[in-house]
């Protein structure tokens, strides 16, 4: 039989409870006489008995880490990548974006109803002395209009040069552009390169007020295959580039005031 420790501790008694499984007693809390003899450690420490997970919360926790790492890579894409298509009003295009996204961009213009193609984008990295365009945005607009999109259609709105937020820099440009030309569309339909969508997006919202509304079609990249862009090299670097960009954003940065 189980000694009777509640009889030794009066004053402990409403506190003391046995836990009976195969004969084997256990207390289940301590009492106030043992916490004042065993449980003092002096005056800026205490002993506590605490509950610790056993080997198999262990593995189960990590299971679930595995299992989260798992669907987080293969979906990560299909997080940056959004799509949320607003036709009508004023399309962008970012000047940046290789030839296959300004091809996309003349299919969108020809299959919905926009009144004007806008291309953003900022100074020509590689290769200004031998090319008679200083900017991503003039030179984009004159692949367009090579492809056959109309000159009263289509305009050019470059940023100047910049180390940090060039993304920001440039939607700041577009919306002082369009104030100076006509003022703010009803709707911004926003075309850019797979998992650059949700940033750009993120980054329209914060510059232009709720009276304009935003969409955004990200046109699939093929310098790696979408649904398994961690087997490429060009793919890592460019889901690891926007993952942390985007994180960015989300979390630190905050526009200046105008």
């Amino acid at each position: 039989p189980a000694p009777n420790i509640a009889g030794l501790f009066p004053s402990s008694r409403k506190r003391y409870s046995d836990v009976t499984c195969g004969g084997i007693y256990a207390t289940s809390c301590a009492m106030v006489s043992v916490e004042q003899t065993h449980s003092d450690g002096g005056m800026f420490f205490r002993r506590r008995l605490c509950w610790v997970p056993t080997w198999r919360s262990w593995l189960a926790l990590l299971l679930m880490l595995i299992l989260s790492a798992i669907l987080s890579i293969r979906y990560a894409y299909d997080f940056l990548a959004v799509n949320d298509s607003r036709p009508g009003g004023t399309l962008v295009i970012e000047g940046w974006a290789p030839d296959y996204a300004l091809e996309a961009t003349l299919a969108e213009f020809r299959k919905n109803h926009y009144d004007q193609v806008i291309i953003t984008g900022g100074p020509i990295e590689k290769g200004e002395p031998l090319c008679e365009y200083k900017n991503t945005a003039e030179f984009s607009m004159a692949i367009l209009l090579r492809m056959g999109l109309a000159t009263n259609l289509v305009h050019a709105v470059p940023a100047p040069g910049t180390q940090k937020d060039r993304t920001y820099l440039s939607i700041m440009t577009l919306k002082r552009w369009l104030l100076a030309h006509g003022g703010l569309p009803a709707s911004i339909n926003l075309m850019t390169c797979g998992a650059h969508a949700r940033r750009s997006r993120l980054l329209y919202a914060q510059v232009f007020d709720a009276s304009v509304k935003i969409g955004v079609i990200a046109i699939p990249a093929q310098e790696f295959e979408p649904a398994s862009w961690w087997t490429t090299s060009s793919g890592v670097r460019q889901m690891l580039s926007e993952l942390i960009a985007y994180g960015y954003v989300r979390f630190i940065f905050h526009p200046p005031r105008e």
